[in-house]
């Protein structure tokens, strides 16, 4: 089974019990109602995105959906967590390309998107035969990948949230999720 189309969620959960704060960031996200089995990062060739309301509607409640998700969760007080996928898409469509997933504590929605992004690009540059420093910042690599002509594009879903303030579970999740 190669899936065809793809679309991005993210979500936040809070409650007092870990997997109920899990099930609420589902909730947030819209995919709760599924049986999601997490794969690894390849992004398919020729896989086609979505929006998430198209998505949701291709699948039924119950399914066995596949997905690529990066998950946190913490009840330490004010802590700042957050999760990313991250998607590098190579200019050449019967080649795949990669998601990543990136669960850091302490980053921003903007830092922690970004390095998944790195991420899925780095992955994809090194198949691809794309040679760069990876000591260099984003920003620079980023250009060399895309000068290439061998990588068409590169994004990122996030969600981060800073802990609640009295200890409740708060869980985050960015989701690529595969529709057949």
């Amino acid at each position: 089974m190669v899936p065809s189309k793809v679309f991005f969620t993210k979500g936040v959960g809070r409650h007092k019990e870990m997997l109920q704060s899990f099930e609420a960031a589902l909730r947030d996200a819209g995919i709760e109602k599924f049986n999601i089995v997490c794969v690894s990062s390849i992004f398919p060739p020729g896989c086609k995105m979505i929006n998430k309301v198209q998505g949701l509607t291709e699948l039924k409640a119950g399914e066995v959906v596949f997905c690529v998700m990066a998950r946190n969760a913490t009840n330490e007080p004010n802590r700042l967590i957050a999760s990313s996928i991250g998607l590098a898409v190579p200019s050449d469509p019967a080649q795949y390309g990669y998601l990543s997933e990136h669960h850091p504590f302490g980053e921003t929605d903007q830092k922690a998107g970004e390095y998944a992004e790195d991420l899925a690009a780095s992955m994809l540059a090194s198949t691809l035969g794309v040679e760069f420093d990876s000591n260099q910042a984003w920003d620079e690599r980023e250009q060399i990948y895309k000068v290439s002509g061998k990588i068409v594009k590169t994004t990122n879903i996030t969600q981060s949230a800073v802990a609640d303030k009295n200890g409740l579970w708060t869980t985050v999740i960015s989701a690529a999720v595969f529709v057949p």
